[in-house]
């Protein structure tokens, strides 16, 4: 049977009108970095409640018990209103360095000052975005980033902790909203070519980027050091949620299910420098 004539681009077409090439379908609505970080928040508070006091008691992360982690996130939340205040002590300060007293100081309190202490902080800091304004660059922890994306980086931080807590007392993981999970995993996306400069990846290569799920999508990236030869094409996917874990530093490369076109070696070298994006 003969096909009409134009019929492949009439399909073609009208499959684009309904969903851009490397949006998912269903898409998922735009929230602002605020909005990620408050429900980040939000997510972390319901765990904090939830958990028995002896569970505070448990190992999660660095030789800290859960109530010391607790503690470390009270002091990046600290440092995070000074770096809002352009406090230039905090601009290149330790990420773990300068929140150790934080935590040593929870082990003298009792679950619920600690989870009380939190929430305030977190409050503060979510009452300090306002004045600072979006287009607001904040220099914290070695980071100079403009403030939609520190607020990012923050929600991806109380994911990647909360597993940590959940891990550390028998609960099972969770998965951010797709909306928040669009942001982060956007970021972390972005931030590529930086990681892969900072792991001096040999290139360049011009890498497509499929991250499947809800609050995945598709991104087309150059990384690696110029050279003489042409860019290699690569395409990597992975689960989009597999992909986040890999970039908090949670998950090894070879633990994600992933599916490679091009040399495999600089999709190892790319994947290995995504998991160095992590503060801890």
């Amino acid at each position: 049977m003969t096909l009409p004539e134009g019929l492949r681009e009439r399909v073609l077409d009208a499959s684009l009108r309904a969903r851009m090439a490397g949006r998912p379908a269903p898409d998922v609505p735009e929230i602002p970095p605020a909005e990620a970080f408050s429900r980040a928040a939000d997510a972390f508070y319901r765990l904090l409640c939830a958990l028995d006091d002896a569970d505070w008691r448990k190992p999660a992360l660095r030789g800290l018990d859960i109530q010391g982690l607790v503690g470390h996130l009270i002091g990046v939340e600290t440092d995070t209103h000074r770096g809002l205040r352009g406090d230039p002590d905090v601009a290149e300060a330790s990420h773990v360095a300068s929140t150790q007293a934080a935590a040593e100081r929870q082990s003298g309190c009792s679950p619920a000052q600690t989870r009380a202490e939190w929430r305030r902080a977190a409050d503060a800091t979510l009452a300090l975005i306002g004045p600072a304004g979006g287009g607001a660059v904040v220099a914290l922890h070695g980071m100079r980033l403009p403030l939609r994306a520190l607020l990012i980086v923050r929600a991806f931080e109380l994911w990647t902790h909360e597993n940590d807590i959940r891990l550390a007392a028998g609960l099972p993981a969770s998965v951010p909203d797709p909306a928040t999970l669009r942001l982060m995993s956007d970021l972390a996306v972005r931030l590529l070519p930086y990681a892969a400069a900072r792991a001096s990846l040999p290139g360049p290569a011009d890498v497509h980027l499929v991250l499947t799920g809800p609050g995945g999508g598709t991104w087309d990236v150059t990384v690696g050091t110029a050279d003489a030869a042409a860019p290699a094409a690569l395409s990597i996917v992975t689960d989009v949620v597999g992909f986040c874990r890999l970039a908090a530093n949670r998950v090894a490369p070879g633990e994600l299910d992933v599916h490679v076109t091009g040399p495999a070696g600089t999709a190892a070298g790319l994947l290995a420098a995504a998991s160095t994006l992590a503060l801890d």
